[in-house]
């Protein structure tokens, strides 16, 4: 990194120059306006699947649009700064320029989502692994860190499913973070998560070992066409149910869908209606059916390609080792990035880890 805040903002403008001949604004914008413009049609509301496609892309757009726009301008503010030689803005501009330069570099990332799904929202389910009730804890401390992370972005979520263990945490849960390119952006999160403490639940405090397992895939859409065939599905309705296994509803609204030839068992509990829980059960059950879709159709060009490597997202291989004792220490398994301040990491901080999982799996040619 430069010293002089000139020469950062020359390199900072040079980098948002190639986002843009990525990204090509101006042909954004001519897309945009030819979307708006059939938005503008009725009949385009007939068909509900184009619909969906349309508004989709122009809010992406939009997005997009607007960082692009906001960037500029806090470069020209900056600018203008350094060439009043204010000694006052001379430092709040040199405070300013890690800010950016972060800012920048998380929409340079967003340049390297191009898979099928990436533009997708991103539907997580965290199963607590081997470790007991420290699992279990471990398990509701990741589900923590994801809804942390989303808040600070701003992004909203939205819970399906939460089995709750009985002494403490969570035996796993289900929910959707709704942005663009969420599932791209959390894809790399998919595998096995390590935590490594001193248990509060032994009372010789000794050392404990926990895994979690996250599921990462993209929310399904209307344009997918993901036939579920009723009589391939068993519904099993029982009574919600809280922390501890306490009775939160007096009714049999909570709904468990199993798909009978592929073995797959999704629930949920968290809307009040049977028929809403029912409802997304299957959005759930959906997207675990587009992705075993998705895994084969890979697993068949890896084959017709005569790749021995057939590992890809969906593998349970571990993603991250956190280690609260005898040091404090976040290391990511596959891109080796080291981060020791492990609370700031349990509390959403996670975007270092997320844009280099993003880079690697870039640099191995996954996307």
């Amino acid at each position: 990194m430069s010293t002089e805040p000139a020469e950062e903002l020359k390199e900072l403008a040079a980098t948002l120059a190639s986002i843009e001949a990525v990204l090509k604004p101006d042909a954004m914008r001519a897309e945009l306006g030819t979307l708006e413009t059939d938005a503008a049609d009725p009949e385009l509301w007939g068909d509900q699947e184009r619909a969906q496609r349309v508004t989709r892309r122009m809010a992406t757009l939009r997005a997009d649009l607007g960082r692009l726009d906001a960037l500029h301008a806090r470069l020209d503010d900056l600018s203008a700064a350094i060439e009043l030689a204010d000694a006052g803005l001379l430092a709040e501009a040199a405070g300013d320029l890690p800010t950016l330069r972060a800012d920048i570099e998380g929409l340079e990332i967003r340049t390297l989502l191009s898979g099928e799904y990436d533009e997708r929202d991103a539907l997580i389910t965290i199963n607590s692994g081997t470790g007991g009730t420290d699992a279990a804890d471990w398990a509701a401390m990741l589900m923590r860190m994801y809804e942390r992370w989303a808040e600070r972005h701003g992004y909203a979520t939205e819970v399906f499913d939460t089995s709750y263990a009985e002494e403490a945490g969570i035996k796993s849960a289900t929910f959707v973070v709704r942005t663009p390119f969420a599932y791209g952006t959390l894809a790399g999160e998919h595998g096995v998560h390590r935590l490594v403490r001193i248990s509060p639940f032994d009372n010789q405090a000794r050392r404990q070992t926990s895994f979690a397992g996250v599921d990462v895939t993209p929310v399904v859409d209307e344009t997918d066409h993901v036939d579920i065939p009723e009589d391939e599905i068993r519904v099993d309705v029982y009574r919600s149910s809280g922390p501890g296994g306490q009775g939160v509803n007096t009714t049999d609204s909570a709904v468990r869908l199993t798909h009978i030839p592929t073995g797959i068992v999704v629930t949920c509990q968290n809307e009040r209606s049977q028929i809403q829980n029912r409802a997304r059960a299957m959005e759930v059950l959906a997207a675990k059916l587009l992705e075993e879709r998705r895994k084969a159709e890979a697993a068949e060009m890896d084959r017709l390609k005569g790749s021995r490597n057939t590992v890809g997202f969906g593998s349970d291989d571990k993603v991250r080792d956190y280690v609260l004792h005898p040091y404090q220490l976040v290391k990511d398994a596959r891109t080796g990035l080291e981060v020791g301040n492990t609370g700031a990491v349990l509390d959403g901080d996670i975007d270092a880890f997320i844009e280099a999982e993003v880079r690697w799996r870039r640099s191995q040619g996954d996307g």
